[in-house]
């Protein structure tokens, strides 16, 4: 049985399963927040985990990776992450239902119960500051430091990583060019999270907990936070092993291990697999597939769902708002799509044209 549910764990922990298993998850969180989101479900859910932990420490191939200093803050992070999710959605419902039968929010109630910031908050930040203190020390005493050995061009680590804010990032350079993944995307990040203020029309939601109210904002938010960068990172920490391939959490990270792929564009796909000819020797004939599919994808598609699924969001919003909103959610979209062709139909690039430096 208990090699069983090794077998599994391994499974899943598979590319393709394990973006789909996390997406899965979180949908199913939106969709049945109210019942997901109990104390006694989350409370299942977190003994249920460390049950598994518990099982599985003695092995040693999770164990070495788990135990690993580098590592060790991100078991830190997964379980945080969890716990202020659960607590943001699960005050979000409360709030929801207190707003349906006409009664203040959480928040509300909150703001009337006012005290001093001396002595009441100064001497609850003291104790927490003496409290996180002794447990760095602990920790520092304990946990031996992950400094390694001098750089030199003759021995390199293999896997060589990131640290692990930057792993996500590590990740997405697998399928992108250096240009998207390290200076396009960080951009329309930064850009984007700049000008959340001036594209967002909704006043509900300011200052309390809420989904109902905002469901789209924080979906996109929590998919982008959850799916696009805590689980990039912890796909990078515990799944990437020796010659940054993929292994699971009881599998033995063998630096021989192959995996054998020849990745392909687009325009292989096209000319050679599904017409049978050669690719045109023009760049642009060549790369045509893949340039009318991202114009039908960045163009067509915006105004195409501002006229269906997002009909409402549209007429309030107006179209620049709207526009530069839907451009900034498809390129969200367009990491994790290109991240599944890779791993199903050996996608490359949908635009390469190494003759320009110009790769997509």
């Amino acid at each position: 049985m208990g090699q069983l549910i090794k077998d599994l764990a391994d499974w899943f922990s598979e590319p393709t399963r394990y973006t789909l298993l996390t997406t899965g998850l979180l949908a199913a969180v939106l969709i049945f927040r109210k019942k997901l989101t109990h104390p006694y479900v989350f409370m299942g859910v977190m003994v249920g985990m460390a049950g598994f932990f518990l099982f599985a420490w003695p092995d040693k191939n999770f164990n070495k990776i788990i135990t690993k200093p580098d590592n060790v803050p991100i078991v830190i992070l997964i379980v945080s992450v969890l716990y202020f999710t659960w607590l943001a959605l699960r005050r979000g419902v409360l709030n929801d239902e207190r707003t349906k039968r006409g009664e203040p929010t959480l928040e509300g109630e909150l703001a009337k119960k006012k005290v001093f910031t001396w002595p009441d908050l100064v001497y609850t930040e003291l104790i927490c500051i003496v409290l996180f203190t002794a447990a760095l020390m602990v920790w520092s005493i304990s946990i031996q430091a992950p400094i390694e050995e001098p750089a030199s061009l003759a021995r390199t680590p293999n896997p060589s990583k990131a640290p692990w804010y930057f792993l996500g990032l590590q990740e997405l350079l697998v399928y992108f060019d250096p240009w998207i993944a390290g200076v396009l995307l960080p951009s329309f990040i930064v850009v984007g999270l700049c000008a959340i203020p001036y594209l967002d029309t909704n006043p509900k939601g300011n200052g309390y907990y809420t989904f109902e109210e905002r469901p789209f904002a924080i979906s996109f938010f929590m998919a982008g936070f959850l799916l696009l960068w805590v689980s990039l990172v912890i796909m990078g920490t515990f799944l990437r092993g020796p010659n940054w391939s993929f292994f699971g959490p009881f599998e033995y990270w063998d630096p021989h291990k192959l995996e054998p792929m020849v990745n392909v564009d687009l325009s292989v796909l096209f000319w050679v697999d599904i017409l049978g000819t050669e690719r045109p020797l023009s760049p642009l004939v060549r790369e045509l597939p893949g340039i009318v599919l991202l114009l039908g994808y960045f163009v067509i598609l915006p105004p195409l769902l501002g006229m269906t699924l997002f009909k409402k969001m549209a007429k309030e919003m107006g179209p620049i708002r709207f526009n530069i909103l839907m451009h900034l959610f498809l390129w969200t979209a367009l990491v994790p799509i290109k991240m599944v062709l890779r791993w199903t139909m050996s996608l490359k690039y949908f635009i390469g044209i190494p003759e320009w430096f110009f790769n997509v």
